[in-house]
């Protein structure tokens, strides 16, 4: 497999990049069609949250638990590293969403115009605000040189990515932008993550103590933003329960392949 040859370094750059053009997948029915109903929007973002989940536990948190005891650390001390490390990153996520919170826009003409067009950019910069610790978390797992752990990460946040990219795409079109400006609107709040991407497996591969840290670090912010803003934008609505359905799917999906591919 070619990719197992490369450097946890290109990897982990490569796998961001992949995960944060995902957005600009998502944008793309702008381009063609209409958007997307609501009702499969939802079982997306429901699908996405289970994937996020697994890999945040499965790919994040318990390699870190078994890098901490591997160096010689008995299993109480691994765990309340790693327990830090998580309240840590769910903490930092939590103050970014004070500072810019990423409110998800139902575009509509009520309202006070002025007041809308401000909403819609606050929402874009939040969007782009949040992408660099997603793809530090893609960094991250790929630095552990595990590239089943970084494929894992990388699939969660890539699917996330994707009605992301069409809300911040919506918005912009409903400020005025055409077609195409909006794309690339939502593709450059995606190309954020890259960066991200590529400070967190270059840390974790230089300074290796940090490893653990970081796994906990990504873990914490992927359960916030999953248990903060997906899993209840999926949930609105769902009298049918396919979001949930979907949301169970794709945590016991990664789950399984996590645990089947070692």
């Amino acid at each position: 497999m070619i990719a197992a040859d490369l450097s946890p370094v290109l990897l982990g750059a490569l796998g961001s990049l992949a995960a944060g053009l995902a957005t600009a997948v998502g944008a793309a029915p702008i381009l063609f069609i209409d958007p997307p109903s609501e009702r499969r929007e939802r079982v997306l973002l429901g699908f996405s949250a289970g994937v996020m989940l697994a890999a945040s536990f499965f790919s994040l948190i318990m390699p870190g638990v078994e890098v901490l005891e591997a160096g010689g650390n008995p299993s109480s001390r691994a765990a309340a590293v790693m327990a830090m490390a998580v309240l840590l990153g769910a903490g930092g996520i939590a103050a970014m969403n004070r500072f810019a919170p990423v409110d998800h826009l139902v575009i509509g003409e009520s309202g006070d115009p002025r007041g809308m067009i401000r909403r819609i950019w606050l929402f874009v910069i939040a969007i782009t605000l949040h992408n660099f610790p997603e793809g530090m978390a893609v960094g991250v797992s790929f630095g552990t040189g595990d590239l089943d752990q970084g494929l894992a990460t990388a699939l969660g946040i890539g699917i996330q990515n994707m009605p992301e990219g069409l809300a911040v795409a919506a918005s912009l079109a409903t400020l005025g932008y055409g077609r195409g400006w909006s794309f690339l609107g939502a593709l450059a709040t995606g190309l954020v993550e890259p960066l991200g991407g590529l400070l967190g497996v270059l840390v974790v591969v230089n300074v290796g103590w940090l490893l653990p840290w970081g796994l906990g670090l990504a873990g914490g912010a992927m359960i916030y933003v999953v248990t903060a803003e997906i899993i209840p934008l999926s949930q609105r609505e769902d009298a049918d329960g396919h979001a949930i359905l979907a949301l169970m799917v794709g945590l016991v999906g990664m789950m399984f392949l996590d645990i089947a591919l070692g």
